[in-house]
């Protein structure tokens, strides 16, 4: 007999077809059988080991998220009821162009104090790994041998590959060093991973031109991978910078896939559909093209990743040395108060919008949850003083929500053929941006179920037969004979976003039940203790 049969299910195929009633039989990991109401009439129904009633649920695909920075949280913690208790079954990591493959000794301790702000330290685990296979190998594994709770595909970072091929100065590759950068790119894909991601606000990534990023998404096209860039401004500068990643990407003959798309600041508001529109053209054109956004309206980065690039060349030491200065530590508040910082997207900072939601040094722990302003006049200082002091002391661990967000402008990028969902969830403070918990199912929720943004089929769509093509899975994201049993069944009258920016940690609600690889990792609204996850490695053309 077959593993299991959900019975009476409203199945949501992931293509954005209509629902249908059907009995889904999965077997070793794999759908097996779709027994639809209509063929069943008459018929014997199909029987398994175990027979799960969904009458009253909706089974769709597992969810996709497109953008998480799980990369440590993963290996450090097996329950991972964060995104597993959204129905998220695969997670698609190495975002921004930072993380933690392929590196060297030098390079890992470096892009671990770089982004401790969004993963941690660390400090519990073994970094054994030094190349993409390895790290990947090291998913299949988990902490301990057992696995990992949900999927993982990997994005070669290309900040890191230029701090390992380069380092951490502003200035052009070498011959020999773009050879090894494209190198690097190259093995890492032949090893597992789905595409090359960019940070190009933050160092080292952002010091490469236009030219180098050409040639290392040349390398990413031959391989069938994809190229996700956190472009150059989500503010001021932000139309050039989608504009600028379109020609790019034209020119390599790479697809290309927009990393938490969004129009942020006040010179962004009511311009989504400018943005659309030139989407529009570049798809029109020939473009492949998909984008991804979580829907909230507040961002959440590091405090450092703020400060103007200059300021940052040279890695974690060099900062904390000028911002130590007097001189230096003035001309940086210059460039983010008066001229606009290219880390603040090229808006002058506006101090009320920044909101500390976490910190490494418990010390501090009084600064979470207040805006920069707030702690400022509480101390009776002016707010770089409170960040300057802020960065120093937690030495530029400190994370942060940044409140420059436009409600019509998610509403209105959601909406788009193109769309999908990705959290851009960091883990790590103790009052992380809620979207780490609740992205899925405020998607379902408030955005569909109550304010009508999209169709339920059309939601469905966007979080998992969209992202599975975009990851080019050959047996994922639909509902299909044949296909990986990476399900989730939830409650459409019911589900919601548990989190809220009080309580970020609050786990959803209507999301019964999960399974990865046909397994239960949540089970009647709990966290079974089953590791299904495994690294998820390209697909060869």
């Amino acid at each position: 007999m077959a593993d299991l049969v959900i019975r009476d299910a409203d199945v949501i195929d992931g293509t954005g077809a209509d629902s249908y009633r059907a009995d889904v039989v999965v077997d070793d990991g794999r759908i097996v059988s779709i027994v639809r109401e209509a063929a069943a009439a008459g018929c014997q129904r199909p029987t398994a080991v175990r027979e799960l009633d969904a009458e009253g649920l909706t089974l769709a695909p597992g969810f996709i998220d497109m953008h998480a920075h799980s990369d440590l949280a993963l290996l450090r913690d097996p329950d991972h009821s964060a995104k597993a208790a959204q129905g998220v079954t695969l997670e698609v990591l190495g975002q921004d162009g930072l993380s933690y493959a392929p590196v060297d000794d030098r390079t890992l301790e470096e892009v671990r104090r770089a982004i401790t702000g969004w993963n941690g330290y660390g400090d519990e685990l073994d970094f054994g790994w030094r190349s993409v296979g390895e790290y990947l190998d090291r998913l299949d594994h988990g902490f301990d041998g057992a696995g990992i709770a949900v999927n993982a595909a990997y994005l070669i970072p290309q900040g890191t590959v230029r701090a390992l091929a380069v380092g951490w100065e502003d200035r052009p590759a070498k011959p020999q060093e773009l050879d090894r950068m494209r190198q690097l790119v190259a093995e890492g894909l032949e090893q597992g991973a789905v595409g090359l991601s960019s940070g190009l606000t933050y160092t080292p990534g952002m010091y490469a031109p236009d030219s180098e990023l050409t040639e290392l998404c040349r390398v990413v096209a031959r391989y069938g991978g994809y190229y996700c860039p956190h472009h150059r401004s989500y503010g001021a500068g932000a139309l050039a910078a989608y504009a600028e990643m379109i020609e790019l990407t034209r020119q390599a003959g790479c697809p290309l896939h927009l990393a938490h798309a969004t129009m942020n600041f006040g010179v962004n508001k009511g311009r989504a559909p400018d943005l659309l529109t030139l989407l529009d053209e570049a798809l029109a054109a020939g473009a492949d093209i998909t984008l991804d956004t979580y829907p909230y309206t507040p961002g959440c980065t590091t405090l450092v990743a703020l400060l103007p690039s200059w300021a940052s060349e040279g890695g974690p030491q060099e900062i904390l040395r000028r911002l130590a200065d007097d001189d230096t530590a003035a001309r940086i508040r210059h460039d983010l108060e008066v001229t606009g910082a290219d880390g603040c997207h090229g808006v002058p900072v506006d101090w009320d919008t920044i909101e500390i939601s976490g910190v490494a040094d418990e010390r501090l722990a009084a600064h979470v949850g207040r805006t920069i302003q707030q702690s400022a006049r509480l101390r009776g200082e002016p707010p770089w003083t409170t960040a300057r002091r802020l960065l120093l002391d937690d030495r530029l661990s400190a994370t942060i929500l940044q409140h420059v967000g436009h409600e019509e402008n998610v509403r209105t990028i959601m909406r788009h053929r193109v769309h999908t969902g990705g959290s851009d969830g960091v883990l790590q403070g103790a009052k992380p941006h809620p979207r780490a918990y609740g992205t899925f199912p405020r998607y379902l929720g408030h955005y569909t179920r109550e304010l009508g943004i999209l169709s339920l089929e059309e939601c469905v769509a966007h979080l998992t037969g969209r992202p599975a093509a975009r990851l080019r899975l050959p047996d994922r994201g639909l509902i299909r004979e044949g296909y990986r049993a990476d399900l989730v069944l939830f409650d459409a009258a019911t589900v919601a976003a548990g989190s809220t920016y009080d309580d970020p940690r609050t786990l959803p609600t209507g999301v019964p039940h999960v399974l990865v690889d046909g397994r239960f990792v949540i089970e009647d609204g709990r966290r079974t203790d089953v590791l299904a996850g495994r690294a998820v490695r390209r697909s060869p053309m």
